[in-house]
């Protein structure tokens, strides 16, 4: 191993080996390469390295601390596990893509420094496109040009809070930041595009269901948690992210329930997951932060795991829609055990992850006293509960038998699905491992009697409303539809609204140089009439005459300036 060399900066020089392979070899370098990331990550520990001054910046191109270990141990396994979930694909496309792509979003997690973390920020956006437009359909390519023009506005706003911040500071340490001045307003916005922010968050429904079947797998595990990591290291306590954090739990919860595509109905439960994440930020002390790490990596797993889950069904029937779906279990039931595995992750039951893992949020919500935000997260969970928990195992693979056969999804597909699920579980069964390795040192109380009891109770309160709802006819049909999103505004509105100003402003140019043209036809007019030939102004005189009127002139510009 190269001392003190970024981990990611392993899988992006890998992902120019892959070309020159095929077959067999070139599966083993694609699961090998982050095998190697994670085996530097753990012999380099903790520390920074790579620093060296350039335009009177000091660049940190690796810096390992306990927040970024978490995140970046994390990155690793997706990686694993996203590569090893796509061995069946051919397209070299896509392989250089996930590598660079992760490799990218794991440098970006080490950077010390903003011009590093900008740098490995712009590479994240052009290297994951790829994975959306290698579906190579006509909706998958306008969607990957939504996407780009997103991710890289968030890269331009990320460089122009960088140079403000460098003006005020004098400093382009990544660290935590005073919220506040222009510059912090700059990086908040920027990292909150990434984010899924409310009103930001329509590129993840639109892009993540049109990437390919493993496409969408790998994106799930980066983006935004990559966000995440970022307002997490600048912005720990900031009162405004909890906020932000409450609408974007709720917010979801609607278009979640309505969704009949089963990869779109996750990337809205995505969106909802990232608010507990926002809101622990905002509450910001040791106990958030170890929150957010924390639930952060229980949720690239159940959500990598559940796209997986809904990616083969996808795979194998060529639909993802719960319309068009039915009795999957009987053709699938390997996959549909890792549907039931993930949901019960997802809703935090115990023995899994989640239940130890949102615990530290709603933990540290009760000790700063806010009832109210505690309350808002009791229906988040209450929500991803029926919306995901329950409708994508029920609707997707145990909805009544339509008749048709599938094969189950292939062995190295399960393999990653068990890879995510074990990770899962472990961690709901052994807490303790886990939470040594957050930013903060911590004693395990996960299954408290009374921690235990009460979220059997909710999750037996939202499976009876789930089975009420559906007994009374009251939880909404799943229909082949679109459902309307804040994103209608700037895709349809917005178009309109363009194009009726547009044509507004070429009508007023038309007018505008119809008149400039009538004015210099009336020019030309004049000047011909004084100037044309045999006209006043263009009669020749003789010298002397001209002589005479210059003296006359020069004369009255005399007496007029002296007199």
């Amino acid at each position: 191993m190269i001392e003190g060399l970024n981990p990611g900066i392993i899988l992006i020089l890998g992902a120019l080996i892959v070309p020159l392979t095929s077959g067999f070899i070139r599966g083993i370098l694609l699961l090998a390469l982050p095998v190697l990331g994670l085996a530097q990550l753990i012999m380099l520990g903790l520390g920074s390295w790579g620093q060296f001054e350039i335009m009177g910046m000091q660049l940190t191109v690796t810096h390992i601390d306990p927040l970024s270990r978490v995140f970046g141990l994390i990155f690793h396994v997706a990686a694993f596990a996203g590569i090893l979930y796509s061995l069946h694909v051919k397209d070299t496309m896509q392989h250089v893509a996930t590598l660079i792509y992760a490799g990218s979003a794991i440098g970006a997690v080490f950077a010390g420094d903003l011009i590093t973390l900008f740098t490995f920020w712009e590479i994240t956006a052009v290297s994951s496109v790829f994975l959306i437009w290698a579906s190579r359909t006509e909706r998958s390519f306008k969607s990957g040009i939504r996407y780009l023009i997103i991710q890289v506005t968030s890269g331009v706003v990320l460089l122009g809070g960088i140079a403000l911040y460098a003006a005020d500071t004098g400093s382009i340490k990544f660290e935590t930041m005073e919220f506040g001045s222009l510059a912090t307003w700059f990086f908040l916005i920027a990292f909150g595009i990434k984010a899924a922010f409310p009103l930001l968050h329509n590129w993840v429904q639109d892009s993540y269901p049109e990437a390919t079947v493993t496409g969408s797998v790998i994106l799930s595990a980066f983006t935004t948690k990559l966000a995440i990591y970022a307002l997490a290291r600048s912005f720990p306590g900031t009162d405004l992210l909890i906020w932000i954090g409450v609408v974007m739990v709720i917010f979801p919860v609607v278009h979640a329930t309505l969704e009949n595509d089963l990869r779109r109905t996750m990337a809205y439960s995505l969106n909802s997951q990232q608010g507990f994440m926002i809101i622990a930020i905002g509450i910001g002390g040791d106990l958030a932060i170890n929150g957010v790490a924390a639930h952060a990596t229980i949720s690239i797993l159940y959500t990598c795991l559940m796209f997986m889950v809904t990616g083969a069904a996808l795979y194998r029937t060529g639909t993802a829609k719960i319309t068009e779906l039915g009795g999957l279990y009987k053709s699938m039931p390997v996959t549909s055990t890792f549907a039931i595995l993930g949901a019960l992750i997802i809703i935090a039951a115990p023995l899994t992850g989640a239940f130890a893992t949102k615990a530290l949020i709603m933990s540290a919500a009760l000790d700063a006293k806010m009832v109210i935000l505690w309350l808002a997260m009791l229906f988040g969970a209450v929500a991803v509960i029926d919306n995901v928990g329950l409708k994508i195992p029920l609707f997707g693979f145990f909805s009544k038998d339509n008749g048709k056969r599938f094969q189950e999804a292939p062995l190295h597909m399960l393999l990653a699905m068990a890879v995510m699920a074990g990770f899962g579980i472990f961690i709901g069964l052994s807490p303790a491992t886990f939470f040594a390795l957050l930013p903060t040192p911590m004693e395990s109380h996960t299954y408290t009697a009374s921690h235990v009891v009460t979220q059997l109770q909710l999750i037996a309160f939202a499976v009876l409303i789930f089975a009420l709802a559906l007994r009374t006819g009251y939880y909404p049909k799943m229909r082949d539809s679109i459902t309307l999103d804040f994103d209608w505004i700037y895709r349809k509105a917005g178009k309109m609204a363009l194009t009726k100003t547009s044509s507004i402003v070429a009508n007023f140019w038309d007018q505008t140089k119809g008149f400039g043209l009538m004015l210099v036809g009336w020019a030309i007019d004049k000047a011909e009439k004084s100037h044309g030939e045999g006209q006043a102004m263009s009669r020749t005189v003789s010298s002397g005459y001209a002589v005479s009127v210059i003296l006359i002139l020069f004369g009255i510009a005399l007496v007029v300036i002296y007199a």
